[in-house]
């Protein structure tokens, strides 16, 4: 009878130390959505420190671009991105997709930050967007 007892003890015990087959869903969706201000203009916000150096003293100025060069521009790298964030490749660098609608009037200095936020990226991890203008690559 005590070596039943301490077979099902010792199995209880192994048991426990097995495993565990449910998965946890740790995968939330991660997702950057444009935002009004209280002025009514469109904002995005960047928590990468670095941005706004890269912004300040690398990145080319808003008055050279236009602001349907830069719809067209985003249009096709939000594309990308999301692409890139929902096949899970570039795991390290894209963590969120983007929610961009090309029919919303954003505003000029939306766009433009958006379209650096590419090109910092870039800047910054070495990750080639195809939608980047050869003359931003640096």
């Amino acid at each position: 009878m005590k070596k039943i007892i301490y077979l099902i003890m010792i199995s209880l015990f192994v048991m426990s130390c097995a495993p565990q087959n449910k998965i946890a869903d740790t995968k939330e969706n991660h997702e950057i959505k444009p935002t009004k201000n209280d002025d009514g203009e469109w904002e995005l916000d960047v928590l990468d420190t670095q941005y706004d150096y890269f912004l300040t003293a690398i990145a080319k100025p808003m008055s050279m671009y236009s602001e349907n060069y830069l719809k067209s521009r985003n249009t096709f790298l939000v594309t990308e991105w999301n692409s890139y964030y929902f096949s899970g490749r570039y795991r390290n660098v894209i963590e969120s997709s983007i929610d961009y609608n090309s029919n919303e009037n954003y505003g000029i200095k939306f766009e433009y930050r958006l379209y650096q936020v590419f090109a910092y990226v870039q800047w910054k991890y070495g990750l080639k967007m195809n939608g980047l203008s050869q003359a931003d690559i640096r």
